[in-house]
């Protein structure tokens, strides 16, 4: 049988010093998290397909991996968490007027296009806040964003905040059909102002319609985005949206994180279950967000119980990337020792290395044989970043 060492496209293995570095940042997003007052919780790794139907607005069934179980029922592996993390809340809370927390913690799986070069396997954190329907929720986890984001070591970054909801009102105004509004989106996204334009033209809308659409790639900026986009229309539910944004901005100033956030009011979820805010993280070394996030209101309806909610999911691999190329390291356990003995110091090696790991110390024993030679455990024991060196 031929040995396969490689893995399959779109996964990788992680070891080493990456590995480890690896943890320590997922430790850390994940102490700043709770530190919010969020608990944990663990859903599986595979759903009824059902959990991510086309009704829900999540992945496209072509992107997800399927399979079946004993009774036939189709199965996919997770490839976003919201929708699970919706399921368990409608399923185990929710049972009284008090909002719910929780954060989790592992891989989701996507059968991205080998074109995109994008792994298909991610490790992702996030949060959810449940039963919360303010902009004080909303402002709480863009803060909490910025909390984790500069808990890893990083500083230059940038917190996109849109509204779902402005670009759906306007869309809705205009009369748009479903798939108009699919093709609008994708044109608004890319910041395709020409082609935005040409389809405009095609489907004859008015001119002050005509204006806003035109004008959403490039209302990007600072607080001044939300007076300019103001001026532009006169929808009730597109003004509330720009209203609810400039409430999250005033609660922002009070944790001190508003110099983090921008505004952009083109950027456009591909999830369609977002209704309110909308956010994205974005840092040097990495073409995509490392962070995404946004309010979902209607989403825990379609497991039976109506909740509003807002949540925010981390991609670990997109930071562990961005801090590697910004030279950032994050500090791992000092406390490794490595006791180098030969046959007969093994009674005492031993009991060296118990000693030392009921102190918290990490300690690995390697034997010196007559294809390992001391100088060969040395120069193992340097490579390996021990800080202590034992030898008996």
């Amino acid at each position: 049988m031929q040995k396969i060492l490689h893995t399959p496209e779109g996964v990788r293995d992680i070891y080493n010093q990456e590995c480890e570095q690896k943890l320590a940042l997922q430790e850390r997003m994940r102490k700043a998290i709770k530190s919010y007052g969020y608990r944990d919780i663990e859903t599986p790794t595979f759903e009824f397909f059902d959990v991510f139907g086309k009704e829900i607005g999540t992945t496209p069934s072509k992107d997800l991996y399927k399979f079946f179980d004993r009774e036939g029922n189709t199965l996919v592996l997770r490839p976003d968490f919201t929708p699970p993390i919706a399921r368990a809340a409608a399923k185990y809370y929710l049972n009284d007027s008090m909002a719910v927390r929780l954060t989790y913690l592992g891989n989701a799986f996507v059968n991205n296009s080998s074109l995109q070069g994008r792994l298909k396997e991610t490790t992702q954190i996030g949060a959810e806040l449940i039963g919360e329907d303010s902009a004080d929720a909303d402002a709480e986890v863009v803060a909490l964003v910025i909390h984790a984001l500069l808990e890893t070591g990083l500083r230059d970054f940038q917190i996109s905040l849109g509204h779902a909801g402005f670009f759906q009102s306007l869309a809705r105004e205009a009369g748009f059909q479903e798939e108009t509004v699919e093709e609008l989106r994708r044109l608004i996204s890319n910041k395709n102002t020409f082609g935005v334009e040409r389809f405009l033209d095609q489907w004859g809308v008015n001119p002050g319609q005509k204006k806003i659409f035109s004008a959403l790639p490039g209302l990007f900026g600072g607080r001044e985005v939300l007076d300019a986009a103001r001026g532009m229309t006169d929808s009730r539910d597109a003004l509330d949206s720009l209203s609810r944004l400039e409430e999250i901005w005033e609660i922002l100033k009070l944790y001190h994180v508003e110099k983090y956030v921008s505004f952009d009011l083109g950027m456009l979820n591909r999830y369609r279950y977002y209704t309110g805010i909308v956010f994205r993280g974005y840092t040097f070394g990495t073409g995509d967000a490392v962070v995404k996030g946004g309010r979902y209101d209607h989403l825990l309806g379609h497991f039976g119980k109506e909740a509003p909610s807002v949540g925010f999911v981390a991609m670990i691999d997109q930071l562990l990337m961005a801090l590697s190329r910004q030279n950032i390291q994050l500090p791992v356990s000092l406390k490794r020792c490595m006791i180098l003995y030969g046959k007969e110091k093994r009674e005492e090696a031993v009991k060296k290395a118990t000693e030392l790991r009921e102190e918290g110390i990490e300690t690995e024993l390697v034997r010196i044989t007559g294809e390992r030679s001391r100088e060969d455990c040395r120069r193992y024991a340097r490579e390996s970043g021990c800080v202590l060196v034992v030898e008996l």
